[in-house]
């Protein structure tokens, strides 16, 4: 059977909810995505092209951006092309030259889904991407799920190629006298997927015509397994987390009850960018206070818990002016006066206005802080007092504290500071709430 009917009846059993929807095809001008553009154009989908320049190949890449415009002619769809300064973004962000052009891409391509209301962006990736794809997370060291390869669809991302091999796709290429643009850059070994691509792929398929295909069905199968995982750890979540939205609480000695507690840790855990996976083992019985970093989250062992949080991007150093009559933002402090002393929280305190001066400082709590809790005559370091509140430190990093000059008025939502407290010579009385949900 052709391509172009294998094609059509996959969509119509993998994905048949493209049809009739506004499509943008991802089109690097290369075999694939122009085979993925006629394949699509025969179906009679509404589509578009969208094409980045990653200005890495001088005169290659701006010829790689005329070709797709020309082929958006003269198929008469629209086409979006953007020009991006990849090196540039990579040495700012301080990142390899692949993941800045990975992330520019997506980036835009999110942008234009959303702006011009398409409905699902499109890959060109194919079976022989999957297969170097199993390769190099291989190499790397991964669990079962980085096994299982490619994803077919991803949220708004479909790759409906991904089934086919290579060859295929060049054959039918060729046999429709189809044109496309080749990149220098692939027949590098620099990169490793390109070092697999050209030089040991090519050997590993000559000892086995059947590859492609004996890769499909092992796939299926390590999905299979996948999907099996993923059940059961849907069980192992309800019964070992508590918690959501900000952070996540792993109980320790439920987790520890249940059969392979190393594997059912990274199960839960291998999403949030942990590497280091004896380390994370190993706070299981850790002292409290113990942390382990990913680039996005860290977690805290306390006390018989595991406390995932993810790290915060707010600059701890910065002071904000309060007046007297409060403040919104970056949090929600409501200054009032009050005739009467009320009942003090931990959210609502009541000062002395004589001795304060306006306008306060907010700001979060720094090593070396100290003030006089209520109701102590003698001064206490706040690391010294939230050890014995027993806060965990997933929480101190959200602490905000009152002050006036370097003084602390208020560690905000735990203690006031005893000398700001209001006394029988007290002329005016300050109420001071902390709206948390405001």
């Amino acid at each position: 059977m052709k391509l172009q009917a294998l094609f059509e009846k996959n969509i119509k059993i993998n994905f048949p909810f493209l049809i009739g929807e506004k499509l943008l095809i991802a089109c690097s001008g290369g075999l694939d995505s122009v085979v993925l553009t006629h394949l699509m154009k025969q179906l009679e989908c509404e589509i578009a092209l969208a094409h980045c320049n990653f200005s890495l190949r001088g005169k290659e890449s701006d010829g790689d951006e005329m070709f797709v415009i020309g082929l958006a002619k003269s198929l008469e769809i629209p086409v979006f092309a953007e020009t991006f300064d990849t090196k540039k973004f990579a040495e700012e962000h301080k990142i390899s030259t692949q993941m800045a052009a990975r992330d520019l891409r997506y980036n835009w391509f999110a942008e234009i889904l959303k702006d011009f209301k398409y409905d699902y962006l499109l890959t060109a990736h194919h079976l022989d991407d999957d297969l170097e794809t199993f390769f190099i997370n291989l190499t790397r060291g991964t669990g079962l799920n980085g096994l299982t390869g490619i994803p077919k669809e991803n949220n708004k991302i479909i790759r409906p190629l991904l089934k086919f091999s290579r060859q295929e796709i060049l054959q039918y290429a060729e046999t429709n006298n189809f044109k496309w643009r080749e990149d220098s850059s692939n027949q590098k070994t620099d990169y490793l997927r390109n070092k697999l691509r050209l030089e040991v792929l090519p050997k590993f398929k000559e000892t086995n015509e059947s590859i492609l295909k004996n890769f499909q069905k092992t796939q299926q199968n390590l999905q299979a397994s996948q999907n099996l995982i993923d059940d059961y750890m849907g069980l192992v979540f309800k019964l070992v987390i508590s918690g959501g939205s900000n952070s996540y609480k792993i109980n320790i000695q439920k987790l520890k009850e249940l059969p392979n507690t190393d594997a059912l840790l990274y199960e839960l855990l291998h999403g949030f960018g942990f590497t280091e996976w004896d380390d994370v083992s190993n706070l299981l019985d850790a002292q409290t206070g113990k942390m382990v970093f990913s680039k996005t989250h860290q977690l805290l062992k306390n006390r018989d818990e595991l406390i995932l949080t993810e790290i915060s991007d707010e600059n701890i150093s910065e002071e904000f002016l309060v007046p007297k009559t409060g403040i919104t933002s970056p949090i929600n402090l409501k200054i009032e006066t009050s005739k009467y002393i009320g009942e003090t929280e931990k959210n609502l305190i009541y000062i002395a206005s004589e001795k304060l001066k306006f306008p306060l400082k907010l700001r979060k709590w720094r090593s070396g802080d100290s003030f006089q809790p209520f109701g102590m005559k003698g001064k206490k370091k706040l690391s010294k007092f939230f050890k014995d509140e027993k806060i965990p430190l997933t929480e101190k990093e959200k602490i905000w504290l009152l002050l006036i000059d370097d003084q602390v008025v208020w560690v905000i939502g735990h203690r006031m500071d005893d000398r700001f407290k209001v006394t029988e010579n007290t002329s005016e009385i300050l109420k001071i709430s902390y709206l948390k949900n405001n």
